[in-house]
């Protein structure tokens, strides 16, 4: 029984070994590269570490604001000044930012974002995700949490965002100065200048 058992653990030091060895030379082979995919395993591996970083005390918190037209307003307003940029406005992370982070912004409209619970949304906007580009927001004071809870009934109505919402979002968004210096050329060339 302890020759079958020993053989077994072998077996298994052996195959951890093979595995690890192949990704090794994928990774020598491949590189690091933030324009790669990431792969089902990885993809598996990386929700799990999401899921894992968020304390279970967290996951059952449950939003404290309604989802009244101007909670929602007002969410929209902060989504458009401070995650459009990476999340995009429509929160489908379809951004220049977005598209090149790795892991990519998620789609916010899809299950894998909407399924997640209040807590867990409010936690990662509170606390960011570690190993990935989403930052920790706000302080620890009344404020930032009522702005984070905004956001996360904000989140909530992503899916259903309408032409019009997306249009005022896109009056908030920030400009830098190459784009205020860019307008006012074009504004000055229309105005015959």
């Amino acid at each position: 029984m302890a020759l079958r058992t020993s053989r077994i653990v072998g077996v298994l030091a052996v195959v951890v070994v093979l595995v690890a060895g192949v990704g090794v030379w994928a990774l020598l082979r491949r590189g690091i590269s933030a324009r790669a995919e990431p792969g089902g395993v990885e993809t598996v591996l990386a929700r799990g570490a999401r899921h894992l970083a968020v304390p279970a005390a967290a996951r059952g918190l449950r939003n404290p604001l309604p989802a009244t037209p101007q909670m929602l307003a007002e969410g929209r307003a902060h989504f458009a000044d401070h995650c459009a940029l990476c999340h995009g406005n429509d929160g489908r992370g379809a951004t220049e930012i977005g598209r090149n982070l790795y892991p990519k912004a998620p789609d916010m409209t899809r299950a894998d974002t909407q399924g997640l619970s209040d807590g867990e949304l409010f936690f990662i906007i509170k606390n960011g995700v570690r190993l990935t580009g989403m930052p920790a927001w706000g302080a620890e004071t009344p404020a930032d949490d009522h702005a984070s809870w905004q956001l996360v009934l904000f989140i909530r109505h992503l899916p259903a965002v309408t032409p019009e919402e997306l249009r005022q979002m896109a009056a908030l968004n920030p400009v830098s100065p190459e784009e205020l210096r860019e307008r006012a050329e074009e504004e000055k060339f229309l105005a015959g200048d």
